[in-house]
């Protein structure tokens, strides 16, 4: 089944939120290697004027996709995530991410373009706290590599 390029300029309803714990951000950091002392240690965070461990900036991540969950987990929209590979992925931060953070995410999806037999999927995921104000966008763009056929 192809990619339905109808989806383009679909809205998702808000996800379910998102509690950001100082134990996942540490994970995180660890994972991708960030070792300022503000993302695993409270006391460095506040000296730096937040309220808890801040979040590396490639955190919001992990908010992002849950959102995008919704589009790949719809049949209809013809993805086979097995098929998926990451192209681009931006992040604009309206402020940073911490721990007792609850977010909410609502995912667009901003493009869908066929090429070479390509499907490229652009989506956006707004990260909000809450009670609705800003956090970060992600902007993802992801290829849909075609179904092959094996020749007997």
């Amino acid at each position: 089944m192809p990619v339905d390029t109808s989806y383009a300029g679909r809205e998702y309803p808000p996800n379910s939120v998102y509690e950001v714990g100082a134990v996942k951000i540490a994970e995180f950091a660890a994972a991708v290697g960030a070792t300022h002392a503000a993302h695993t240690d409270a006391d460095a965070a506040r000296a730096l004027g937040y309220p808890a461990v801040i979040a590396p900036p490639t955190f919001a991540v992990v908010v992002a996709q849950r959102a995008e969950s919704q589009l790949f987990e719809d049949p209809a929209a013809g993805i086979d995530f097995s098929r998926v590979v990451h192209a681009d992925e931006r992040f604009t931060y309206h402020r940073p991410i911490h721990a007792g953070d609850r977010l909410v995410t609502v995912l667009h999806v901003d493009q869908i373009v066929e090429r070479a037999g390509l499907a490229m999927i652009t989506t956006r995921a707004e990260i909000a706290a809450e009670d609705g104000e800003a956090v970060a966008t992600v902007v993802s763009t992801l290829a849909v590599r075609p179904e092959t056929t094996e020749e007997s």
